[in-house]
This record gives C-alpha cells, structure tokens and sequence, in this order.
C-alpha cells in the first residue's frame, strides 16, 4: 500500500466519525419549528450552528432541549450563535426555533447541527481496523502521526467553513441594508417631488387669486 492510501483510509474513518445536517429553512410569522438529531454515544459532542439570513430584523428565539424535556440552552432575539455540548445522555435531541415574537416578517435561518467524537481515533473492533490498510514495516508511530495530521486538516477545515458562513451572513445582512437604504432614498425622493408639485400648485393658485382679485378692484 501506498501512503497516499493510507492518508486516504484514515480520512474516510475520520470522516466517519462526525454525523451531520446543515438545512435552510423559511420560518414564517407566529411559527414555531423543532429539528431533531438522534445521539446515540453518551459523551459525544454535539455542534450547533444557525444564523439568521433574512427578515425583521435578523433575530430568533432558540431553545435546544434534550431527552425527557431537560433544557440544555436558549436564547431570545438572536442574530447567530454558535455552541458545542456535550451529550450527558444517550437518545433526541430537540432544536427549536421560535418567530412568534414576529407578526409578519419571515425569517430565513441557516443552521447546522452535527454530532462529533473529538480526540484520536477509536477502532473499536476488528472489522474497523481492518478498513486501515496496512503496509509492511509501518510502525504505529507512523499511523499515530497521520492521524495527528488528519485531525489538523479537520480542524482547520471546520474553522474555514465557519469563517465561509460568517462572511455570507454579513453579506446577506449588508445587502440587506443596502436595499432598505434604496427603499428609503426612493420613498424621501417621491415625497419630495410630490411636495414640489404641491408647491408649485399651491404658488400658481396664490397668483392667480392676487391676479382675480386686483381685476375686480378696477371694476
């Protein structure tokens, strides 16, 4: 085996060990919604990303809560968060967002939630250790510094797709903006033609009265 298949059987079990789901939903007014993750190793960590990507005034209520109804976390009117727990037990776990704070704005919210195993990688039996592929002469020394490695490249990655999504909510955020500023540049400009017109209408009738009036003195 070549090491490049080795690097490649440790990334694929690497890859294994983190579960999970990234979705953009539309939440409307006076909606409440819940998503749910089954965690099925005590201890695991679980990762939980949203942001809000449209609507009012870019804020949600959250609440994430865990088997048998034990709250875990919540949050009112915010714009993004990003948290890491850990599963103290084992079964579903609930993670509702909440716009009935809103009586018609929807909301656009980004979120992911994805269930991690940190730390170095476990092969608990035979039938996983026989996915490495192995190559005579490697020392463990060898495997133990790819996965070192792997881990690295995992982390780093994870930090570049965080950063990603930060800079496309402030985009979406700041193009937001833009178009409320256009909107009112546009509604300020239409009033203040209209008052032009009202003006002017409002001169020529003054003169018009002056004019009727001297007329009717010389008669």
């Amino acid at each position: 085996m070549t090491p490049s298949s080795i690097l490649l059987g440790l990334l694929a079990l690497a890859v294994s060990s983190v579960h999970g789901t990234a979705l953009t939903y539309k939440l409307a007014a006076n909606e409440k919604a819940c998503f749910f993750t089954d965690v099925q190793r005590q201890g695991a960590k679980v990762a939980f990303y949203f942001a809000v990507q449209s609507g009012g005034s870019f804020d949600i209520d959250y609440e994430v809560v865990g088997p048998n109804d034990k709250k875990i976390m919540a949050g009112e009117k915010e714009r993004q968060g990003d948290f890491v727990f850990t599963a103290q037990t084992t079964g579903e776990y609930r993670f509702c967002f909440n716009n009935e704070m809103s009586t018609f704005a929807d909301k656009m919210v980004d979120f992911e939630v994805a269930s991690l195993i940190f730390g170095r990688m476990q092969v608990e039996d035979e039938s996983k250790s026989a996915l490495l592929p192995q190559k005579a002469g490697s020392s463990p020394e060898q495997y133990s510094a790819l996965e070192d490695v792997i881990f690295k490249v995992t982390g780093q990655l994870s930090t570049v797709i965080r950063m990603l999504k930060y800079f496309r909510t402030r985009e979406n955020r700041n193009f937001s903006t833009v178009r409320s500023t256009e909107q009112r540049i546009f509604n300020f400009s239409l009033i203040e033609v209209l008052m032009m017109v009202a003006m002017a209408g409002l001169q020529v009738a003054v003169v018009r009265f002056f004019f009727t009036g001297s007329r009717k003195s010389y008669v």
